[in-house]
């Protein structure tokens, strides 16, 4: 059995997809910061019969985010699919003019340095597998830049850089890199981006194993 790795669990996207990952037969490792939040996550997959452990780790915190993805590891199985998906902050979110160089810095770590702990964290098991996954989910300003949204947009940014170098090195090792871009809001109401549907789209990227980037519906004009 191996395991879905959630980084930023909640009770949105997170819950559809661990939820979606776990029927499919993972185990599901929930990283988020809050305990209880993570408790409460758990066992409501585990009263759809699945296996679910929550592991307290910051995303802004490299140890952490190591520590926690190598106790899931050892505890759950292997971790075979990581989707990276936390929100961030809403202070990232400042206007292109109000945005210092210093503001840069959490938005960085947050949306590049996280992410490649968490790849460095999950690759050598992954290898051992002989496959893996590596989902990357965010907003439309990832390929759009929003100047109300600066720290977010360059950070984004980044990230779609390093995930799409990462597509093309690990492909011949059987480990396939996807980004799902979401233009706009996740609504429970939303016909392709509600939880759901999110969820059922990251699963069917993790089994087709075919483009790096996709987007949940169209960019807006």
């Amino acid at each position: 059995m191996t395991t879905f790795a959630l980084v930023g669990a909640g009770p949105g996207l997170g819950l559809a997809a661990a939820r979606r990952f776990g029927a499919a037969g993972h185990h599901v490792a929930l990283l988020s910061r809050n305990t209880d939040h993570l408790d409460a996550l758990a066992a409501e997959l585990g009263g759809d019969g699945i296996r679910a452990r929550g592991f307290t780790a910051d995303v802004l915190d490299s140890a952490s985010l190591t520590a926690a993805l190598a106790a899931a590891a050892e505890e759950l199985g292997p971790i075979e699919v990581l989707q990276f998906s936390p929100v961030p902050r809403a202070d990232f979110m400042r206007p292109v003019l109000e945005t210092t160089a210093a503001g840069l810095d959490d938005p960085l770590a947050f949306s590049v340095k996280g992410p490649v702990t968490c790849v460095h964290a999950v690759l050598p098991g992954m290898r051992e597998l002989g496959r893996g996954t590596l989902l990357f989910v965010n907003g439309g300003s990832a390929v759009r830049p929003n100047p109300k949204v600066a720290g977010t947009s360059v950070a984004f940014a980044a990230e779609s850089a390093y995930a799409a170098m990462l597509h093309d090195a690990l492909a011949p090792e059987n480990i396939h890199v996807a980004q799902l871009i979401v233009p706009g809001a996740i609504r429970p109401d939303a016909e392709h981006s509600s939880p759901d549907a999110l969820a059922e789209r990251l699963y069917a990227i993790h089994t087709d194993r075919g483009a790096f980037r996709h987007y949940a519906e169209p960019m807006p004009a």
